[in-house]
């Protein structure tokens, strides 16, 4: 098997199991736990106080003393042991320490999977610009394949999703030794103490350019957070609706949540060509704005012939407002930092965005949705219009403050 399909393997098994239980977990506390849903913000909070740091920490070992493969499969191995335990779990304080557990060790895998593909892409001669993006995208393949399944088996508000997550987790840490070995780099000569502690990746923010693109990451990461804790629970409460309750959309929110990842796949493919012809500051543009109009066709949609219409455009923007951020700021990162510190730097980028970044926002987005319940009834519309209000200005902010020259000579060369 070829170099390139063992590595689509593994970014499918990776996204697999986040998409077991990452957007319909939120549905299961809540309906069938009984969660509220500062709760619910409190659980999902786990992922990011974890990723604060851990990502960093794994990436910073991976590029100084142990191989970033050997940790992939220890770290999914222990999140096999979390997951499994999760679904026997019944009360909020208790879930968040054991998803916090998962979040610990399945986090910086996010990181590792793309350091083990630039590496191997490195090793074998292959261009990342034009290489990652169709190895990425079957990550994006598992998700969906995964939130089909757990729909269409009715799992929705069962535990068994942790169980299919737990199962998938540790089938990748026994694929993951199969994967081509990834040595830590060897430096030669006195080290200062910045080096000897692999704090290199954090000198990047002395690089204006850099210290802003990280800011933007944690900003970015809020509403990330947003439409993965309450996107299912939002469909779900059109079951309240008498006119709704037997809607494909109440029945299947997983489904219509899914083409929000069916659109990444076509999105993540366009990669190249965008950053090739546009650079990394009009893609990232073209990310908040996308995110604006999730969130405002969110506000408008509903199971209706027309309301439909706006909940199908909001999954489809999902895949520009997703990829043209995280996908193309983790090559662009990859582009702009030695090899030496490629661990330590995708890891930091993950910090800002699932770590700061997600637990803000899932912090603040359960305060908000409960602040706008009354009698356990959610004014849907009045949340999602603030979080698009929310990424509008961030685009307004980012369009003046991050100053980036396209160099399209550089890019002439990426074929797409």
């Amino acid at each position: 098997m070829g170099i390139k399909n063992r590595l689509k393997i593994m970014s499918f098994l990776q996204y697999f199991i986040w998409g077991s239980w990452l957007i319909t977990m939120g549905s299961y506390m809540i309906n069938t736990l009984g969660f509220t849903g500062a709760e619910v913000g409190i659980v999902y909070s786990s992922k990011g106080i974890a990723a604060i740091l851990m990502p960093s920490i794994i990436g910073i070992i991976a590029d100084k003393w142990v191989r970033a493969n050997w940790l992939f499969t220890l770290c999914h191995f222990i999140a096999a042991i979390a997951l499994f335990y999760a679904a026997s779990v019944t009360d909020s304080a208790t879930m968040f320490w054991v998803m916090l557990v998962n979040a610990m060790v399945f986090m910086p895998t996010l990181a590792l999977s793309n350091t083990v593909s630039y590496a191997v892409l490195e090793k074998y001669k292959l261009d990342t610009v034009a290489n990652f993006p169709g190895i990425r995208v079957f990550g994006t393949i598992g998700f969906i394949v995964a939130m089909w399944a757990i729909s269409l088996l009715g799992l929705e508000l069962s535990k068994a999703q942790l169980y299919i997550a737990s199962g998938a987790s540790l089938a990748l840490a026994l694929y993951s030794l199969t994967l081509p070995s990834i040595p830590v780099v060897k430096k030669k000569g006195k080290q200062g103490w910045v080096s000897l502690l692999g704090l290199e990746a954090f000198v990047l923010f002395k690089k204006p350019k850099m210290a802003i693109f990280f800011l933007f990451s944690m900003l970015l990461g809020v509403v990330l957070q947003i439409t993965n804790t309450f996107g299912n629970p939002f469909l779900h409460d059109f079951g309240l609706n008498p006119e709704f309750a037997g809607s494909l959309v109440v029945k299947y929110p997983s489904i219509l949540l899914s083409v929000s990842q069916i659109a990444e796949v076509f999105f993540i493919l366009a990669i190249p060509f965008f950053l090739k012809k546009y650079g990394i500051k009009k893609v990232i543009l073209m990310s908040m704005i996308a995110w604006t109009l999730r969130f405002g066709l969110f506000a408008f949609g509903d199971p209706s012939p027309l309301g439909f219409t706006f909940l199908l455009l909001s999954m489809i923007v999902y895949g520009c407002a997703f990829d043209f951020f995280n996908v193309s700021g983790s090559i662009f990162i990859e582009q702009e930092v030695d090899s030496s510190i490629r661990a330590s730097a995708q890891g930091l980028f993950m910090t800002m965005v699932n770590g700061l970044g997600a637990y803000v926002g899932a912090i603040g987005s359960g305060m908000i949705v409960d602040y706008f319940t009354v009698d356990g009834v959610k004014n849907w519309p009045a949340i999602w219009l603030i979080f698009a209000a929310y990424t509008l200005v961030l685009a307004v902010i980012f369009h003046f403050t991050f100053h980036y020259k396209h160099d399209v000579e550089k890019m002439k060369n990426v074929k797409v």
